[in-house]
């Protein structure tokens, strides 16, 4: 039920005059405390229109709103019309709508079954995936999760880096360097060194760049010497990506890296031409995209071609493949002007579908308040962190609950979430400091915690015999209520997550539910009134549905047990 929209048909009936049905709905807010009502609807500015003081129109609706059952009463309150809900009305019809729902509950149907590609995770092949790549997998994820659940069809992309100068960079080193017998022993491992390697010799010996520059011209020229090492060194980096995916329990429908559009990329040159769009400038090939933006660099002086080039291929592709409604790119905060300019060279291209991109950003993941670099070899390597995450779950089980079966799955279900919830706690945009301690804790504002709090309604649900009656919930008791009120607002949630493609708000969300629930449970002695006890059981229940479907949403799974 959405009792704001009811409240603001109600307002309309006595200001249709004057403001229109949408206009009244947008200006309802909830009251600061919860003493004050449940809704609030502030007069002030219609004092303009009526000539008269907020607090007399608050006065006088109050007195000629015809408010429904679902609504306790109304009170004015210095200029507004504070409404109270009517606990045992609305708490029966949000259980209801929860136990009958189940894992639906929640579901919008925004998207209408249209599609949405999202563009995520996408690490470079021959690099470790260190946590720096964790934001951009995490969050695309979560973010392809709810646009399901608000009716889009999701297409996961990984569009990995497995073109481009560093593989020159990489031939170079392992042809200097490099021991094929290392490499296949521990593949990621000894193309970083070759990788670090290179760099500190290239600032000592300008001439690798030179080098590395040739080979990769040679690489884009089809040289079979070198496609045979780029296509191995491809093939050990996603064996140990996939490790990592499954870890997380995530899954692509396309990993078409870079090298898929080698040979797309010279008809889009083509069409840049033929829509003259294309300028020359000291050999190289531009667009320019307008007085507030630089160049978008198409082709360089030597004919090689550069990201933006390749981003036009696939975007071109993708809406050819895919025909999507909205296509986002989950990429750091530092590639802001790179998509600014590619949207703006699609617009110019005539693309209509353009409108319909969109580049998510986030902060950086922080080692040392500075940003970790592959180049110069500080990385955390994200698997590390998952393993330690996960053995330090299992010690916390072996502690806690030293029976409990299946541990290595709770586990790794437990150590996966903390590090995933970490990260979607927090606001996208944000920096966020690595640090291992904070990351694994299992008390406050952490994935463990709302794992835990789902667990308890679990075993409260196994305790209790718990059977669904819809047609014994009646609860109007004000620690309740508290409860209700979070349970009501998951729908509007999953909506403003979604419009601000920011998880942080589900990941909160569910938090604020764990600790009223936890509230409520130390308060209510759920089990022991028996006429009340199928009532608070179908409010555990709803709880556990509603955690469970919120971690869901984020990538996290929920034990029963923990």
């Amino acid at each position: 039920m959405d009792y704001k929209k009811e409240f603001a048909e109600v307002l309309y009936e006595q200001l249709q005059e004057h403001l229109d049905l949408t206009k009244v709905e947008s200006m309802i807010e909830r009251p600061k405390f919860e003493n004050q009502g449940d809704l609030s609807f502030p007069c002030f500015e219609l004092a303009k229109i009526y000539k008269k003081s907020p607090q007399e129109i608050a006065k006088e609706l109050v007195q000629i709103l015809k408010l429904p059952k679902q609504f306790h009463h109304s009170e004015a309150v210095s200029g507004y019309v504070n409404v109270f809900l009517n606990k045992s009305v609305v708490s029966a019809n949000v259980l209801n709508e929860i136990l009958s729902k189940g894992e639906n509950y929640g579901d919008l149907n925004i998207g209408d079954k249209k599609v949405i590609t999202i563009d995520f995770s996408s690490p470079n092949i021959a690099k470790p995936f260190s946590m720096g790549h964790l934001r951009s997998t995490v969050i695309g994820n979560s973010l392809a999760l709810i646009a399901e659940k608000c009716g889009y069809q999701a297409i996961r992309i990984n569009h990995l880096g497995d073109w481009g100068t560093q593989f020159g960079k990489l031939i170079v080193a392992y042809k200097l360097w490099g021991n094929e017998q290392k490499v296949k022993e521990t593949p990621i491992k000894e193309l970083l060194k070759l990788y670090v390697k290179f760099h500190e010799e290239a600032e000592q010996n300008e001439q690798l760049n030179d080098q590395a520059r040739q080979w990769f011209k040679l690489l884009e020229d089809g040289n079979e010497e070198g496609l045979k090492l780029w296509s191995w060194f491809r093939e050990e980096s996603l064996k140990e990506f996939n490790k990592i995916y499954q870890l997380l329990s995530i899954h692509f429908d396309s990993n078409h890296g870079e090298a898929f559009y080698n040979d797309k990329m010279d008809q889009v040159v083509q069409l840049l031409d033929e829509k003259n769009l294309l300028v020359e400038s000291d050999g190289a090939m531009i667009i320019e995209v307008g007085e507030d933006l630089p160049p978008c660099l198409i082709k360089k002086n030597d004919g090689s071609t550069l990201y933006a080039t390749r981003d036009l291929a696939a975007a071109i592709y993708r809406q050819n493949t895919y025909q999507f409604e909205k296509s986002l790119y989950v990429v750091g905060n530092e590639q802001s002007l790179h998509f600014k300019q590619f949207i703006t060279v699609l617009k110019k291209m005539g693309f209509k579908w353009h409108r319909g991109m969109k580049h998510v950003p986030f902060g950086m993941m922080l080692k040392d308040g500075k940003k970790m670099s592959t180049r110069k070899g500080k990385v955390v390597l994200l698997e590390e962190v998952l393993k330690d995450a996960i053995t330090l779950a299992k010690e916390n089980i072996v502690e806690k609950n030293p029976t409990l079966a299946e541990k290595d799955d709770v586990a790794r279900q437990v150590g996966t979430g903390a590090v995933i919830f970490h990260d979607l706690k927090n606001y996208r945009l944000n920096d966020i400091e690595f640090s291992l301690e904070d990351m694994l804790r299992f008390e406050g504002e952490t994935g463990p915690y709302v794992q835990y709090t789902h667990a308890r309604a679990s075993s409260i649900l196994k305790k209790g015999n718990y059977k669904a009656d819809h047609e014994a919930i009646l609860l109007d008791d004000e620690e309740a209520w508290q409860v209700i009120t979070k349970l009501m607002a998951f729908p509007d949630v999953i909506h403003r997550a979604f419009d601000e493609y920011d998880p942080s708000q589900i990941a909160k969300y569910v938090l604020q539910l764990s600790k009223a629930f936890n509230k409520y449970y130390g308060s209510v002695r759920i089990l022991d009134d028996l006429q009340q006890k199928q009532a608070r059981l179908s409010l555990v229940h709803s709880v556990q549905l509603v955690l469970k479907e919120g971690l869901r949403l984020l990538g996290i799974q929920a034990p029963k047990e923990m």
